[in-house]
């Protein structure tokens, strides 16, 4: 009982009743204090957005363009250098502006050393200049014979074949 005289001498004192929250603290009171709820006409954050901007934010607030960019190298591999190149070549690595290839023989590993520079300009013009600024090139590799931990010097097993 004292709790609640004390309550409606303290609301008499404001000038407000005991239990009514004023205006100002549901949200009310003057029209410039009034927070929008709608975004209107205007542009606004709260808009919604197309998927492809929100992705492009998305890439450059978190520093993935390059990766994407190396990916793509990797993605498009045969619209960039052709269907022919493709077919006979494909990209192993991609690290610090060199890319590694490996041929499927050793006459396209040659091809592709002749087309170094025409390859380099195809690749800059459908992904972007400076992403790739060498290609190392790799021939097919043979079978390994060595298995295990244990290693024998020698000719090892062409010793067998005759």
């Amino acid at each position: 009982m004292a709790a609640l005289q004390d309550a409606q001498r303290r609301a008499a004192a404001r000038g407000t009743q005991p239990g009514v929250r004023s205006r100002r603290a549901t949200g009310g009171g003057s029209r410039r204090s009034r927070r929008r709820r709608w975004s209107g006409p205007g542009a606004d954050d709260r808009d919604p957005q197309p998927f492809g901007r929100v992705a492009s934010r998305i890439v450059a607030d978190r520093g993935w363009a390059a990766k994407l960019t190396n990916g793509k190298v990797f993605g498009e591999w045969s619209r960039l250098v052709g269907v022919d190149v493709a077919e006979h070549a494909e990209p192993v690595s991609l690290q610090d502006g060199e890319l590694t290839v490996r041929a499927r023989s050793t006459a396209w590993a040659t091809q592709l050393r002749l087309l170094q520079p025409q390859l380099i300009a195809k690749i800059a013009a459908g992904v972007g200049h400076g992403v790739v600024k060498r290609i190392k090139i790799q021939g097919p590799t043979s079978p390994s014979w060595r298995h295990g931990p244990r290693h024998v010097p020698g000719r090892g097993p062409r010793d067998t074949y005759g």
